[in-house]
C-alpha cells in the first residue's frame, strides 16, 4: 500500500473496510426489494417497451428537407376545401 512512507488515515482505512464487507450483512426488506424490482425490472421493462413501440417507426435514409421522417407517412389533408 503506498510507496515509502505514508501515513495510513484510520478514517480512510474503516471506509474501505466497511465498502468491502457490505455484502456480509446485507438482508432482504421490503425497501430493498422494491429497490431491487425497480432498477431490474420495471426500468428496463419500461426502456423495451418504449424501444418496441418505436422500433421501424422511423426512417432516416435518404431523407432531403421537407420529406417525412415516418416509414408510413401522415395522409395529408385534402386542399380542395
Amino acid at each position: 500500500m503506498g510507496h515509502g512512507a505514508v501515513k495510513v488515515d484510520p478514517a480512510i482505512e474503516r471506509f474501505n473496510r466497511m465498502r468491502e464487507e457490505a455484502y456480509t450483512g446485507f438482508r432482504w426488506t421490503r425497501r430493498t426489494v422494491r429497490t431491487a424490482l425497480l432498477g431490474m425490472v420495471i426500468a428496463p421493462g419500461l426502456m423495451f417497451f418504449a424501444a418496441y413501440q418505436t422500433n421501424r417507426r422511423w426512417y432516416w435514409v435518404g431523407k432531403e428537407k421537407g420529406q417525412a421522417l415516418a416509414r408510413i407517412p401522415q395522409p395529408q389533408p385534402d386542399a380542395e376545401s
